[in-house]
């Protein structure tokens, strides 16, 4: 039996903000922190591909990211057809841009993985 994880690292330049996704491939799921600024654990939501939709859970709440934790954790989930769990330490509200150039490389990072 052999215990194997696989982890990732990127780091994602968006205009002039600086985000670090970093994700930690399970047999059965994936945690992917997105950190700006020092690594710091954020706000965190879990999600469980359950049936059509994902169920989800808010850990630690955000004013900043909580749509964004959310969001980033049900779309994993149904990828990998299991466990997110997603944490973000952002310096302010994510804008549009920034959310899809995200998205875009977290996404590569999970399919490749």
């Amino acid at each position: 039996m052999t215990a194997t994880s696989i982890f990732l690292d990127k780091t994602v330049h968006v205009q002039d903000r600086v985000f670090v996704i970093s994700v930690v491939k399970f047999v059965n799921g994936r945690f992917v922190s997105v950190t700006e600024g020092d690594a710091r654990i954020g706000a965190m939501a879990v999600s469980v591909a359950a049936g059509p939709r994902p169920v989800t859970s808010t850990i630690i709440p955000s004013r900043e990211s909580s749509f964004f934790v959310k969001m980033v954790a049900e779309r994993i989930s149904s990828a990998v057809a299991g466990i997110a769990i997603v944490s973000a330490s952002l310096k302010g509200e994510a804008d549009i841009a920034s959310i899809k150039a995200i998205m875009n490389e977290m996404t590569d990072m999970i399919s490749n993985v």
